[in-house]
């Protein structure tokens, strides 16, 4: 798929979105929402599929720690594999958190019906999906799942040619990379 240079104008901004292992454990969903971000105009920057330690998960959410759900939360995210992706497209953050939809299942279901977490959410812990609040925490989210990944050198180096349109989705690697120059 060759994205238009018309269709990406604007600076890109990039986002972190992890796919829960609620989701990952079945590979139908996990191919189903990773065509829905294809599907909404996403750049597949960068993805991996990992497993946590509790010690990863307890850093990762550190913010949440002594909150009701905090060990839920930790205990849940290491307990199977999850997928993160780099994302980029116009106003990223915010694309990818409607797309998700609200965090509480129950109330996804009846604001957001077509959102993700709306369609394939469990449990308000269990809800399919993470992505980024802001700027800043998409920049430090990155970099705890991508620390060889700088956002900076992408912004200056590759990012002008993913807007321009200069890109392709790669099949077999299931992510957009450079257009080959003729």
């Amino acid at each position: 798929m060759l994205l238009t240079a018309r269709s990406l104008s604007k600076v890109l901004q990039l986002t972190l979105a992890v796919i829960k292992p609620d989701a990952v454990a079945h590979p139908l969903m996990l191919e189903a929402l990773h065509q829905r971000i294809l599907d909404n105009n996403f750049v597949i920057v960068r993805y991996k599929d990992l497993v946590w330690r509790r010690q990863d998960s307890e850093r990762f959410y550190a913010e949440h720690s002594g909150r009701f759900f905090y060990q839920r939360l930790v205990e849940f995210m290491s307990s199977g594999p999850m997928r993160a992706y780099i994302l980029a497209r116009e106003d990223a953050i915010r694309h990818w958190r409607e797309l998700m939809g609200p965090t509480k299942v129950f109330r996804a279901r009846f604001t957001s019906p077509a959102s993700i977490r709306a369609q394939y959410g469990l449990t308000d812990t269990r809800n399919t999906t993470h992505g980024s609040d802001s700027a800043e925490s998409a920049q430090r989210e990155i970099l705890f799942f991508f620390p060889d990944f700088c956002t900076e050198e992408w912004m200056e180096k590759e990012e002008p040619s993913f807007r321009s349109g200069q890109i392709h989705y790669d099949q077999q690697k299931q992510i957009h990379t450079l257009s080959e120059q003729s």
